[in-house]
């Protein structure tokens, strides 16, 4: 396809399907990543943040280090990203490093469980600031069915065809960013006017951590964190739409992951400086709003909360547009259904991939509702579950801490520590692509190389496994869940194989 959008003629002189066209600029690039990037983290995840934890310093400090550790993946995936401007980001690259079955895997993870979970935890967002603003007057099976309700609706409009492009999404990324901005420097506005709208004494309390160790606090602050930075590579997938894609991905990444860091680190002092450690644990999921509560009374927390809604209304649209971007590069790749990657003939989209994700979104919902339900002391399903494994050892260990974080944390929680889990294990091995392909591929063209080769990449992967593995120790039911998820595909991807090769006996395989 030209330019214009017409369909292109091979040297046979056949019709070529219609392809994408590089029409995004750097700065539509750059709203891209801070847009898909800027969803419920910042808002949702400090409170919850402060109890695991207990001690603003380390915070802080790990808010920042989080935004250095995407810094670090980012000079690594420009490299990538310059060498393959193709669509499907990590796909790709993960397909040219390791063959077609392990980006089969972070395809199915991602298609199958990573967006739709992505999905749903900001759905169940969405409708608990939806509550909040109306005074709580949702039960906890209200929201769940409110947020499916919200699920099915975000994608029948998707399906329509109402989908939101690059200029668009430059704009609600700026009103975004620009109320993020405004949280960050209102209590500290209200100095002046309002005594008591920053204490600094609250940046010295603190609360029992509920990890006791120090490394384990990081471990677990540092995955709250990295769903907060979720999507960061978020530009990769439309690589093969941006224009002079060799300097403008790099720009992108650099310059959206510093806005980040700015905006986050800023939100954080605004929000310690308002409450203290106990009010930020107390205020689980909704320390945003109960900062502004705090500040301006009811009118605050609902604007707060409406601020949170359109946030998240917003990051769902963006889910539901990035994924079809994976199946197209699986569908063309004959690495799955092609069906999945093609467009609905009346409506230009890919309504098989929508209506995929949208049913695993609502599953997994219902999934961790019902798991909270039969370990809530109502349901008398706590001890019923721990006497199944009684007789198994590892069981034993195992098997409260999995009931503990089903009981204890939020489904919004435990949704995105499933999210993150398993999309690490994929930035592991995507930046581990780049040594690999310097020694397979080291003569080919590389616009951009990754600065401080090989010790960035080294780095990242050595903090990684550090970090996933204080996560497979301390967040059993999310890690065990990740990998289940990531083993599944496995015969899934023979299977497919082993009927693609009955259709077409002659197709090779990677």
């Amino acid at each position: 396809m030209n330019q214009s959008g017409e369909t292109s003629l091979d040297p046979g002189g056949e019709k070529r399907p219609p392809g994408l066209v590089r029409v995004l600029g750097p700065r539509i690039a750059t709203a891209v990543v801070v847009g898909n990037v800027i969803g419920s983290g910042i808002f949702l995840k400090p409170g919850n943040i402060a109890g695991e934890s207990g001690r603003f310093e380390v915070i802080i400090a790990v808010w920042v280090f989080g935004g250095v550790l995407c810094i670090l993946g980012a000079l690594c995936f420009a490299e990538l990203a310059a060498m393959h401007p193709q669509a499907g980001g990590l796909y790709v690259y993960l397909r040219e490093a390791y063959g077609r079955p392990v980006a089969f895997l972070f395809g199915w993870t991602e298609v199958f469980f990573g967006k739709p979970a992505s999905i749903g935890a900001l759905s169940v967002a969405f409708v608990g600031s939806l509550s909040l603003a109306l005074g709580g007057i949702l039960s906890p099976t209200a929201q769940v069915v409110v947020a499916i309700a919200l699920v099915v609706v975000m994608a029948w409009v998707n399906i329509v065809g109402v989908l939101w492009g690059g200029r668009l999404q430059m704009v609600v990324t700026v009103v975004k960013a620009a109320f993020l901005a405004l949280v960050a420097v209102v209590p500290f506005l209200l100095i002046p006017f309002v005594s008591e709208s920053v204490d600094v004494a609250n940046y010295s309390t603190t609360v029992a951590a509920k990890q006791p160790e120090l490394t384990a606090q990081i471990g677990v602050v540092l995955l709250a964190v990295m769903w907060a930075y979720n999507g960061w590579h978020g530009v990769t997938p439309l690589a093969e739409e941006v224009r002079d894609p060799d300097r403008n991905i790099p720009l992108a990444l650099f310059l959206g992951i510093g806005i980040l860091i700015g905006l986050y680190v800023a939100a954080n002092f605004a929000y310690h400086g308002v409450l203290s450690m106990s009010e930020m644990e107390a205020s689980g999921d909704h320390a945003a709003e109960k900062m502004l509560h705090q500040l301006f009374g009811q009118r605050g927390l609902a604007a707060m909360s409406a601020v949170i809604m359109c946030s998240t209304f917003g990051a769902i649209n963006t889910n539901l547009l990035q994924a079809p971007r994976i199946t197209f590069a699986m569908g063309r790749d004959d690495v799955f259904f092609a069906q999945l990657g093609r467009v609905h003939a009346n409506f230009r989209t890919p309504v098989t991939a929508i209506v995929v994700m949208a049913a695993m979104s609502i599953g997994l919902i219902l999934a961790v509702a019902i798991g909270k339900y039969l370990v809530s002391g109502s349901a008398g399903g706590e001890e019923a579950a721990l006497q199944i494994y009684s007789g198994d050892a590892a069981s034993q260990k195992l098997l409260p801490r999995i009931v503990a974080s089903l009981k204890n944390d939020s489904i919004f929680s435990l949704l995105t520590n499933f999210v993150i889990f398993s999309a690490s294990i994929f930035y592991m091995l995507g930046v581990l692509a780049v040594i690999v392909l310097r020694f397979r591929l080291p003569t080919q063209p590389r616009p951009y190389r990754t600065w401080g080769y090989p010790v960035v990449p080294v780095l990242f992967l050595v903090v990684y496994v550090w970090f996933m593995t204080q996560i497979y120790l301390n967040n059993e039911l999310e890690s065990r869940t990740g990998l289940l998820f990531i083993a599944l595909g496995v015969p899934v991807y023979v299977a497919y194989r082993l009927a693609a090769r009955r259709r077409t006996p002659s197709s090779a395989e990677r």
